[in-house]
C-alpha cells in the first residue's frame, strides 16, 4: 500500500469515516493527519459547483462556468483531439473552482432513443464513445484533477433507475455496454469510476463482484476509486467488499457504523478497508497538489470561444435541397421559433451549468451578413397551441426570401430522472411548420435537442441543420454554418429511425416494474438496422458537407487500412472517414458491420490526402461465453471504409487467423440472433441466450413493501395512508404539468415517485436514518400507529446520539487544544 504508515496512525472510526461523504459534495477530512476533503462536482459539459452544500437537484444556480456542448453534441464531431482539448478546458476551470473530481464523462450506451439522459451520453456505438471518453479524460486529468467516468454499468433508462434489475447476457454486456468503460480506463486512465444505481442480473451494480472485481479490478487492472452515484448505496458492507470505496453523499455517519461493526464481527477483514482507504488517500493527495500552486481564474472569453469552436465542429447538416445552404450575404430571412430567442443549449438535471454568458440568435445576426426581417416566436415552448402565434409567423414568412425555423425539444422533455414519452416534436411546432410551408417553401429548419426525433415533416423543409445541445456559444456557431463562414463537418453518432416502432428495444423499454430485459442482445443502433436491413431516416455516421469527397486506392495489411480522400468540391472542409469490419463466417452471430476505427481529416478544395486507420486489439475480437474471454474467429473479414454505415466507399477482404476457441452457440436455439431480427425475441430464446430462467418481471403485490421498493409501489400498499400519499403525489405531478410547471413536476417524478425507500435515508444526509425508514415502512404496510411510534422513537434516539457525539467532539477538541498549550 502507498500510504501504509499514514493508515497505521488512524483509528478504525477514522478509516470508516473516509468511506462516505462529509456533506453533499465533499469527502470526509481528518485534519489531525493532514487529510483534506475532496470536492466532487457535476460536470460532463461544464462545472456545476453548487454554492449550497445540499443542493443536488440544482434548485439554486451554481457558480458560473463555461457551458460547453453536451457529450451527445461533441460525439457528432468525431474528433478525438477536440475531445481532449475540451477536457483540458474543463480541467482548467475545475482547478480554478477548487474541484478535485469532475463527475464525467457519461458513457452509457444509447440503447433506446427515449432514455431521458441520452443528451449526456456520446453514442449508440461503444468504440466511438470509448475513444471520445478516453480523450476527454486525458484532457481533464492533464490539469491535475480527476475525471469520474459514469455510470458503471448498463444504466440505460431513467425510470426506476434506482431499483430496476437489468437482465443482459454476458457477451452483450462485454461487447456493447462495457467496452467504452474498458477504453476509458485502459486508454484514458481515469482515476475515478461512478457506479450506477441499477441492479445487474440480480445484484446492485456497486455490490456486483463480477462487475467490480472480476472485470474492473482483475481483468482491467483498475487501481482507482469507485464512487457511488448519489444515494446509490444499498448494502454498504456488500459495496465495500466489492471494492466500492466512497459512498456519496453523507449518511450522517450511519453507514460508517455498519463498516465498523462488520470489521469487529469479522465479516470484513480490516486489510480490505485499509486498501480502500489507501485508494481514497491517493485520489485526495494526487488531486489536491494542483491547488497548492497559485491558480488564476479561467479566461471567460477564451473559454467561450472554445465552446463556439466545439459547437461549430459538431453541427450536422442533414438536408440541403437545391444547395439552399449556405445562405448568400444579404439574404433576407424571417427568424421564427422560440428557440431563436431563448436558446435550448443544454440538458436538465444534475448536469445543468450556469453559463458565464449566452449567445442568442438575434444578437448574432448582424455579424453573419444575413439580413433579418424580424422575429416571430411561432409557438409556445412547452407545447400549448396558439393560432395567433402561427398567424404572426406566417405573416413574417411571406415577406422573407428564406425562413430560419428554430424547432426542438424543451428542457422538461429531456431530463435526468425520467424518460421521454415519445420520439416526436411537440405538435404545436409541427402545426407551425405546416402553416409556414404554405406561404414560403424556402424553409431551413434548425433543430435543438439532445437525442433522436421522428421527422415525418422533413419533406416540407429544404434545409435541415441539427445543433443538438450546443452550449452557451451554440447560437453563434449555428449562424456561422448557415452563412458559410464554417463548412459543416459533424456526423451523427446515432441512427435516426423512421419511427420509434422500428427500434430494436421497442418492446422492452423501459422496464416498468422489477426488471428490464435486453432481449435485442448485441443488436443496438446501426448493428440492428444494418443487419436486419431496416430502412432508416439517417444512418449512423451520416452528415452532409458544402463540398464533396472522393475515396480511392484502398490498401489493407495486418496493421490497418490505407486509402486516399480527394476534395473534389469548391470548399475546403473536414471529412470523417469510418472503418467498419464484417466477419464473413456464419458460425457465430455477429452484426453485418461494426465500427472499428475513424479519423477526421481537413482537406482543401482540389487536394488529395492519404489516410491510415490502424487496427487495434478490438478490431477482430468477440467475447466467447464458453471460454469466458475475448477470442478471434478464424475467417475472412470484410474491410469497409465509408462516409456513414450505409455509405461504404471502399471494400477489401483480409484473412485473420483465429484463437481456436470452441463455438459458443447452438444456432438452432437462437434463430433471431443469427438472423439479426431481434425485435420480437421470445422468452424461451432469450433464456437460451442468457442460459438461465428469467426472473419475475412484475412486482409481487402480496408481499409487504421493503427498502428497495419505490414510493410508486405505495399504490398497492396495505396501509391506507400510503395509498393516499401515492394518490397525492400522482395528483401533484398531474396538476403541475397541467398548469405548465413541468420542471417542478419532473422533480417530483425524479426525487420522490421513483425513489426506493432506502433512498429516503441515503439522500437526506442523516436527517432520516434506516431505523426511521423501518417506521415509515411499517406505516406503509398497514401498521400506522406502530410505525409512527417506531419512527418517533428512533428519531429521538438519533437526536440524543447526535448530541452526545457533538459534546464528545467538543470535549476532544478542547483536550487537544489544552495539550498544545
Amino acid at each position: 500500500m502507498k500510504y501504509r504508515k499514514l493508515i497505521e496512525k488512524m483509528t478504525l472510526e477514522e478509516k470508516a469515516s473516509l468511506m462516505s461523504g462529509k456533506d453533499f459534495w465533499q469527502s470526509m477530512d481528518i485534519q489531525r493527519l493532514g487529510i483534506n476533503s475532496m470536492f466532487l462536482s457535476d460536470g460532463p459539459h461544464g462545472i456545476r459547483k453548487q454554492a449550497a452544500a445540499a443542493d443536488h437537484l440544482g434548485l439554486n444556480p451554481s457558480i458560473p462556468s463555461t457551458c460547453f456542448p453536451t457529450a451527445a453534441t461533441i460525439a457528432n464531431s468525431w474528433n478525438q483531439g477536440l475531445g481532449e482539448k475540451l477536457g483540458e478546458f474543463l480541467g482548467e476551470e475545475a482547478v480554478s473552482l477548487k474541484v478535485n473530481v469532475l463527475l464525467g464523462p457519461g458513457i452509457n450506451m444509447k440503447r433506446n432513443p427515449l432514455c431521458g439522459r441520452n443528451f449526456e451520453y456520446f453514442s449508440e456505438d461503444p468504440y466511438l464513445a470509448g475513444k471520445m471518453a478516453a480523450n476527454y479524460i486525458k484532457g481533464i486529468q492533464s490539469k491535475g484533477i480527476s475525471a469520474c467516468v459514469k455510470h458503471f454499468a448498463v444504466n440505460n433508462q431513467e425510470e426506476r433507475r434506482m431499483a430496476i434489475d437489468t437482465i443482459v447476457d454476458e457477451r452483450t454486456l462485454r461487447e456493447i455496454y462495457l467496452t467504452a468503460f474498458e477504453m476509458a480506463i485502459k486508454e484514458g486512465g481515469t482515476k475515478a469510476v461512478m457506479s450506477s444505481y441499477n441492479m445487474l442480473n440480480g445484484t446492485y451494480a456497486n455490490e456486483n463482484l463480477h462487475l467490480m472485481q472480476d472485470i474492473l479490478r482483475d481483468e482491467w487492472g483498475y487501481k482507482g476509486v469507485v464512487v457511488t452515484d448519489w444515494g446509490g448505496s444499498n448494502d454498504r458492507v456488500a459495496g465495500l467488499l466489492a471494492g466500492n470505496e466512497l459512498e456519496m453523499p453523507t449518511t450522517g455517519g450511519e453507514t460508517n457504523i455498519d463498516i465498523e461493526n462488520s470489521i469487529r464481527s469479522g465479516e470484513i477483514k480490516e486489510e480490505v478497508l485499509d486498501e480502500c482507504v489507501d485508494r481514497i488517500l491517493d485520489l485526495i493527495f494526487t488531486t489536491e497538489d494542483v491547488f497548492k500552486q497559485s491558480s488564476e481564474d479561467f479566461n471567460l472569453d477564451k473559454n467561450h470561444r472554445m465552446a463556439q469552436l466545439a459547437a461549430e465542429e459538431s453541427i450536422v447538416l442533414l438536408k440541403n435541397e437545391k444547395n439552399i445552404l449556405p445562405l448568400k450575404p444579404g439574404t433576407k430571412v424571417g427568424v421564427i421559433g422560440d428557440f431563436a430567442k431563448n436558446p435550448r443549449y443544454q440538458g436538465a438535471g444534475s448536469s445543468v451549468v450556469n453559463p458565464t454568458k449566452l449567445d442568442k440568435t438575434f444578437e448574432c445576426l448582424d455579424e453573419s451578413g444575413i439580413v433579418s426581417l424580424g422575429y416571430a416566436p411561432g409557438f409556445k415552448r412547452y407545447g400549448k397551441k396558439s393560432s395567433k402565434l402561427i398567424r404572426e409567423a406566417c405573416e413574417l414568412a411571406q415577406k422573407a426570401e428564406v425562413v430560419l425555423l428554430y424547432l426542438g425539444l424543451d428542457e422538461a422533455t429531456e431530463a435526468e430522472g425520467l424518460d421521454r414519452q415519445n420520439m416526436k416534436l411537440p405538435q404545436n411546432q409541427i402545426d407551425l411548420l405546416e402553416e409556414v410551408s404554405k406561404v414560403n417553401s424556402n424553409i431551413i429548419a434548425v433543430l435543438s435537442c439532445g437525442s433522436v426525433v421522428e421527422m415525418p415533416w422533413i419533406y416540407k423543409v429544404k434545409g435541415l441543420l441539427h445543433g443538438y445541445l450546443g452550449g452557451q456559444a451554440g447560437a453563434r456557431a449555428m449562424l456561422r454554418i448557415i452563412s458559410g463562414d464554417v463548412n459543416p463537418s459533424g456526423k451523427l453518432a446515432e441512427t435516426y429511425p423512421i419511427s420509434y416502432e422500428d427500434t430494436p428495444s421497442f418492446n422492452n423499454f423501459p422496464g416498468k416494474e422489477v426488471t428490464v430485459e435486453y432481449r435485442e442482445g448485441i443488436y443496438i443502433g446501426y448493428r440492428y438496422y444494418d443487419t436486419a436491413d431496416i430502412e432508416v431516416l439517417f444512418p449512423f455516421g451520416y452528415g452532409l458537407n458544402y463540398t464533396t469527397f472522393e475515396y480511392s486506392d484502398i490498401e489493407v495489411n495486418r496493421e490497418g487500412v490505407t486509402f486516399k480522400i480527394k476534395n473534389i468540391g469548391k470548399f475546403a472542409g473536414k471529412e470523417v472517414a469510418q472503418l467498419y469490419i464484417g466477419c464473413t463466417s456464419k458460425n457465430i452471430f455477429r452484426p453485418a458491420k461494426e465500427l472499428k476505427g475513424f479519423i477526421k481529416v481537413f482537406i482543401n478544395a482540389g487536394e488529395t490526402k492519404k489516410v491510415t486507420i490502424p487496427f487495434d486489439d478490438k478490431t477482430f475480437r468477440y467475447f466467447n461465453v464458453k471460454t469466458n474471454k475475448w477470442e478471434v474467429e478464424e475467417a475472412d473479414y470484410e474491410i469497409m471504409v465509408g462516409a456513414s454505415s450505409r455509405d461504404i466507399k471502399l471494400t477489401d477482404v483480409i484473412f485473420i487467423e483465429g484463437t481456436g476457441a470452441s463455438l459458443p452457440y447452438d444456432k438452432y436455439k437462437l434463430p433471431s440472433y443469427f438472423s439479426g431480427e431481434v425485435k420480437n425475441v421470445s422468452e424461451d430464446e432469450f433464456e437460451a441466450l442468457i442460459e438461465k430462467k428469467l426472473p419475475e418481471a412484475k412486482w409481487d403485490r402480496s408481499k409487504p413493501l421493503g427498502y428497495n421498493d419505490t414510493v410508486a409501489q405505495c399504490q398497492y400498499a396495505k396501509g391506507a395512508v400510503a395509498r393516499f400519499a401515492f394518490k397525492l403525489i400522482s395528483f401533484a405531478y398531474w396538476f403541475l404539468r397541467k398548469i405548465g410547471k413541468r420542471k417542478t413536476a419532473n422533480i417530483i417524478m425524479m426525487s420522490i415517485y421513483h425513489m426506493p425507500f432506502r433512498g429516503i435515508a441515503r439522500m437526506t444526509g442523516g436527517v432520516i436514518n434506516m431505523p426511521m425508514v423501518d417506521g415509515i415502512l411499517m406505516m406503509a404496510n398497514g401498521h400506522f400507529f406502530k410505525g409512527l411510534n417506531h419512527f418517533l422513537k428512533e428519531r429521538r434516539k438519533m437526536l440524543k446520539n447526535n448530541k452526545i457525539k457533538s459534546a464528545s467532539k467538543v470535549e476532544k477538541i478542547s483536550t487537544e487544544a489544552a495539550k498544545e498549550r
